[in-house]
């Protein structure tokens, strides 16, 4: 940690999504007035948001101004990329043209859409130059919401790529606008990630309840169409129809500009328990860096991670770690409700069991993954009645009682 001097303590902060939007809160609110100065540099014009909830902007459920986040009285300069930095120097510079210095500087520079080879550009027809093909979308940003929502107003059917859990809850915000939807997966089962193929079927007959059509076990090869998109090709051949496509092939951390400094860069801009890069006096937290070998990749891991540099940077906590974070994925979109926590996956393994309670009628799977009496994980579709329960459970390790069917179930479910 940089010691602290007469003046404030400069911090920067490459990035001003949330992860940046909880660290300059947080810190503000902890250190003393006037010990420290923080500035926001973010790429995108608007003010820092909850990227988390822009399916529901593309529902109507909340506006653009809904998803505000708070930043305490740091400087947020807007449309303004830190595109360099020299950590020997403690000085940045913008795509602007502005140099400034820092005494700290924390990348928070997110993720970025993943555009599968051969999906995005295309040639444009008599021109030989890839350009864009109109009406394919990625969902990261504000921008990118509004764009697809005022395409979605004149289209006549969509695919979405990917079913994961932006695919899943695009698909679901497109099909509660009107549209047909046809959502497109590689992989057997949907969200194989985080559910099991039990779980999984359990979401797909949510999907298509909703009106969303859902064809897995086969790779999107190609998008056709002129100047603009006209179906998606799948490896066997098919071929479905659309005038809007949204690629939602998964993220990866935005990593360039810690790699062009020198920083060491695994999968994600690799940190240790600190926070610290191996740079001195750089950070980096949220879905740009990678914690003991884990590019953790959720918005309740990167406000622990805020959380832990704030405490440092004001002076609350200066000794402060982060130790990792609770794997906890809830997904809430429309009818559909599901959360996965600790290892939900499980359950092959010689010494772990599973206890599972399904109900087709009502469209419910629940699951837990156990050890003995330990609870390793959970998954819960159309039903998370139990989930406070049990994320206190898993997360405190406690034994669970000889019979955990009870956990499942809506009654009696404290222990």
């Amino acid at each position: 940690m940089t010691p602290r001097t007469a003046r404030p303590l400069r911090v920067a902060v490459a990035g001003a999504g949330m992860a940046a939007a909880r660290l300059a809160q947080q810190t503000l609110a902890q250190a003393p007035p006037g010990t420290v100065r923080i500035t926001l540099y973010g790429r995108e014009p608007g003010a820092p948001y909850n990227r988390t909830l822009l399916t529901g902007v593309l529902t109507g459920r909340y506006a653009p101004a809904d998803l505000a986040l708070p930043t305490g009285t740091a400087a947020v300069h807007r449309a303004t990329d830190v595109v360099a930095f020299d950590p020997a120097a403690r000085t940045l510079r913008t795509a602007t043209g502005e140099t400034a210095p820092y005494d700290v500087l924390v990348l928070a520079t997110g993720a970025e859409p993943v555009l599968p080879a051969g999906l995005h550009p295309h040639v444009t027809p008599g021109t030989g130059r890839d350009a864009p093909l109109r009406g394919v979308h990625t969902l990261r940003t504000l921008d990118d919401c509004a764009r697809l929502g005022e395409d979605a107003r004149h289209a006549g059917r969509a695919v979405v790529v990917g079913g994961g859990v932006l695919g899943v809850g695009t698909a679901l915000a497109l099909a509660a606008r009107g549209l047909p939807v046809h959502l497109l997966h590689r992989a057997p089962h949907l969200m194989e990630h985080h559910l099991d193929a039990g779980a999984a079927a359990t979401v797909r007959r949510g999907l298509e309840d909703a009106g969303v059509r859902v064809r897995t076990g086969h790779a999107v090869t190609a998008l056709h169409g002129g100047r603009r998109v006209t179906g998606a090709e799948l490896a066997d051949g098919s071929r479905h129809d659309a005038d809007l496509a949204v690629l939602a092939c998964g993220v990866r951390p935005r990593t360039a500009l810690a790699r062009t400094a020198g920083l060491t860069v695994r999968s994600g801009i690799v940190v240790d328990d600190r926070l610290a890069t191996s740079a001195p006096g750089v950070y980096a937290i949220g879905d740009c860096a990678e914690h003991r070998g884990t590019v953790h990749g959720r918005a309740e891991a990167a406000w622990e991670q805020a959380d832990v540099l704030a405490a440092r940077l004001s002076g609350a906590r200066p000794q402060a770690r982060y130790r990792g974070s609770f794997a906890l994925l809830r997904l809430s979109a429309g009818a559909l409700d599901v959360a996965a926590l600790g290892d939900c996956t499980g359950g092959h393994g010689p010494d772990t069991d599973s206890v599972r309670l399904a109900d087709a009628t009502r469209g419910t799977y629940k699951k837990l993954v156990l050890r003995g009496s330990e609870l390793l994980g959970a998954l819960l579709v159309g039903d998370l009645t139990t989930l406070g329960d049990l994320t206190d459970a898993c997360e405190r390790g406690e034994p669970v009682p000889p019979d955990p069917l009870h956990l499942l179930m809506t009654e009696g479910a404290s222990l």
